[in-house]
This record gives C-alpha cells, structure tokens and sequence, in this order.
C-alpha cells in the first residue's frame, strides 16, 4: 500500500440535467438546518445567554450568514461537477487534500460526545438504569443510541433517504415547540429588550470568564454547522442528485441559451436551499437564547456538564408542564443523536472516498462492503472516545480543530470555486464578482477569529 500523490485527470464533460422543481430537489438544506440544532443552538448559545445575559447576542446572526457564502460554493462546485468537495481539495493539490482530511480524521474522533450529550437529556427523561449516576446513565443510553443508529446505516442500501426523514421531523418538531414556548406570557415580557440587544450590543450581565473563551468561539464558529461538519453539504447535494449529481461526474459542456436558464434554475434553489439552513438555523438558534435569557438567566442555570441537555428542558416545561419536559428531553436527544446519525455517515463517505484516492485508486472496489466496515470501525472509535472526558469538553476539543481546518478550507475553496472550476466552466455558469466578495469576507472573518482566539489564548 503506497500513497498516490498522483494529479487527479481533468474534468469529464457532462450535461446538467433540467430542473426537477422545487419540492423534488428540496431537503439538503432540511438536513443542514437539522444537524445545526445539535450543538450551538442546543447547548453553547443558551450557555451564553444563562450566564453572560444578553452580551454576546448580537454576534449571533453575523456569525450564522458568514457560512451562506461557504455553504453555497460547496453546493455549486459539487452540483456543477458531480463530484465531492473532497475531490476538489485533491484536484486543488494532492497534499493538501490529504493533510486537510488527516486533520478531519483527529476532529471526528470525539463525535460520539453528541451521542453523550444527547444521552443525558434520555437519561434525565427516563431515570434508567436505576442505581447508576448521572454519567454512567447517561452514557448508557449513547451506547444503545450510537448502536441503533449504526444498524440502520449498516443494512440500508440508501443512507440519505434515512437521514433526510429524520431531519425533517428533528427540525419541524423543534421549530413549532419553540415558537409556542417563545409565545408564553412569562417570557413575552422580555421580547422588548432581546430584540433591542440582537442589533444593539448590550452590557455582559457577569464579568468576563477567560475559561469560556472555548466556549465562545465554538458558538461563533459553530452557529449554524461550521468546522468539517459544512463540507458534509456536499454529499447531501450528491445523495439528492442536484445538477450534475443525476449525471456522469463532470462539468456541463457548452449549451447557449438553454444551458444559461438551467443554470440560473440550479443556481436559484442552491441559494435557496442553503438559505433554508441558515435562516432557519438563525431563527431556531434566536428562540434558544430567548428562552434561555428569559428562563435560565434568572435562576443562575446553566448547561453544562452531565446536564449539557437537561436544564433546557425547562423552555417546554414553562408551556406544558411535565409533558412539555419530557417532550423537549425527547426532542434534544433526538437532535444530538442524529448529529451522530448524519456525521458517521457522511465521514465514513469521505473517508472512503480519501482512502481509496490515495492508496486504491483505479482499483475494484465493493462500496457497500466499505461502507459497512468504516461504520462498524467509526460506531467503536466514537463509543471508545466518548467515555474519556464529559460530552462538553469533547464537543468543545472536536471543535477547536474544525476551526483550524475551517480556516484553511474556506480559503481553498475560494481559490477552487475561482480558479480550476471558474477555468473549466462554460460562460453561463462562471461565478461572478459578487461570489468572489461574499467568499473573500467569509475567510477573512474566520481568520481574524482565528487570530483574535489565539493572540486572547496567551
């Protein structure tokens, strides 16, 4: 086995397909918007809000639309080629391709912490096993949801179809629950001032805690998806087979007119595809923090810990009273259950994809057979990880370095999306000047955060 830094051949020329509509094409978003609600929204903002009040509120909504940019190229460079974003960073350069996906490989060790996080509030909800602490319950019930969840993506031939339907209940459930919540009479007489404080930065309601300067960037980086988690938009756009997806990998051949109405067809839902997960994401992440200034900043409750999921609960409670709770606890372990449904699937599509680049390229393969091997092998180094600290700190550490990874991406990505791909790409589908900007701001914003992260660090 020898690694093949070998350059990837050019682009296959291809036909992009006719527009299916809108309700045929619709869902990657849905499943953005989804995996979004299991970090940030659940757990960081409403820490923030708990502790610090309305401080840090009006960072939210710029650090959300950085990632429209991001997410849109990815979508675009993978509908117009037929092929992963992976594969681009491998056309960018070999090397580069492999070092980025080294340093996914470390940053996806700890995912299963989103199963623990996810099994406290399961374990709060039942109150089972009996006898057993907080910790050992609620790691329990991330075992059994990590098994659950590895035996369905094992014996189902279509993974997407799966995680799509989960996501759209994960993500419709949460989203009515919350507005009715924001709408009772105990937390409408903060919606004056929470609103003021989303444009207008208000006072820290506690001084500064340098400890939670993790915390911090992780909420901005992560308001929305962010990190390696954004590329996972890719293999939803191939599993739904948008644009060239439906086709033979490659870039669309020359085709006049016809070819520029596709294109502004495929362009408008990508925009609005991606559109659904940010805005939808901003609105979800909005009714956290409201919720969690109006019911938990007043009683001085945080989560964290081994009540990373549980303290929330307390946003339905007020609504619906005990049912109300046990709904939320249900709803919180779904969405941080399925975080680990849809990233297992999604890194064990990369890693294959890498692997087989890198070191069986051009040979015969059973995907099926690899794909169930990479699960079974992911399923036992997640289970392995996530006993090691409390779910916080390893959401926090997986974090960190998808921030370092997010950094160099976003900039490759701008050189991809206006560099080989732009080349290759027939007039009508060319990305333009307002691209070019809107990309440029997204890589420049992560890395000051970068540098402002790391010059606070000393």
């Amino acid at each position: 086995m020898k690694l093949d830094f070998s350059p990837t051949p050019p682009y296959a020329r291809t036909r992009l397909p006719a527009f299916p509509g809108w309700l045929a094409a619709l869902g990657p978003g849905i499943v953005w918007m989804a995996l979004a609600q299991g970090s940030g929204e659940l757990i960081w903002w409403p820490y923030l809000m708990a502790k610090y009040g309305l401080g840090f509120l009006w960072l939210l909504v710029p650090a959300c639309l950085l990632q429209f940019p991001v997410t849109f190229e990815i979508g675009r460079y993978t509908a117009l080629t037929g092929e992963s974003i992976w594969r681009g960073f491998v056309r960018l350069h070999p090397i580069f391709g492999f070092v980025l996906w080294i340093l996914m490989l470390v940053s996806f060790l700890w995912f299963g912490a989103f199963a623990s996080a996810g099994g406290t509030a399961i374990a709060e909800l039942t109150g089972w096993p009996a006898g057993l602490a907080a910790r050992e319950r609620s790691l329990f019930w991330a075992v059994f949801t990590i098994l659950v969840f590895a035996f369905a993506l094992i014996t189902r031939k279509k993974t997407y179809s799966l995680i799509e339907r989960v996501m759209w209940f994960v993500a419709i459930s949460t989203v009515f629950g919350l507005a009715v919540s924001c709408l009772n009479p105990e937390v409408r007489p903060v919606w004056k001032e929470f609103t003021r404080a989303i444009f207008i930065p208000a006072p820290l309601a506690r001084a500064w805690d340098p400890a939670d300067l993790d915390k911090l960037l992780t909420a901005l980086t992560f308001a929305g998806l962010g990190g390696f988690w954004t590329l996972f938009y890719s293999y939803w756009i191939l599993g739904k087979g948008i644009g060239c997806c439906g086709a033979a990998p490659g870039v669309p051949a020359e085709g006049g007119p016809a070819l520029a109405e596709t294109g502004r067809k495929w362009r408008n839902f990508l925009a609005a595809d991606a559109g659904i997960g940010i805005v939808g994401n901003i609105l979800t992440t909005l009714m956290m923090c409201l919720l969690a200034y109006a019911i938990l900043h007043p009683k001085g409750l945080m989560p964290d810990g081994w009540t990373l999921a549980v303290e929330q609960s307390r946003f339905f409670e007020l609504t619906w009273g005990n049912a109300g709770r046990a709904l939320f606890l249900l709803i919180s372990a779904a969405f941080l259950a399925d975080t680990w449904l849809s990233t297992a699937d999604a890194v064990a599509q990369v890693h294959i994809e890498m692997i087989r680049h890198y070191f069986f390229r051009g040979e015969p393969y059973n995907h099926r057979a690899w794909y169930r091997a990479m699960i079974v092998l992911i399923t036992l180094i997640t289970g392995a990880t996530m006993l090691t600290a409390q779910p916080g700190r390893l959401i926090i550490l997986s974090a960190l370095i998808g921030f370092i990874g997010t950094v160099f991406f976003t900039f490759a990505l701008l050189v991809l999306i206006h560099g080989p791909l732009k080349r290759a790409l027939p007039g009508p589908l060319k990305p333009g000047r307002a691209a070019f900007a809107f990309l440029t701001l997204s890589a420049l914003a992560y890395m000051a955060l970068a540098v402002a992260y790391l010059a606070q660090d000393r």
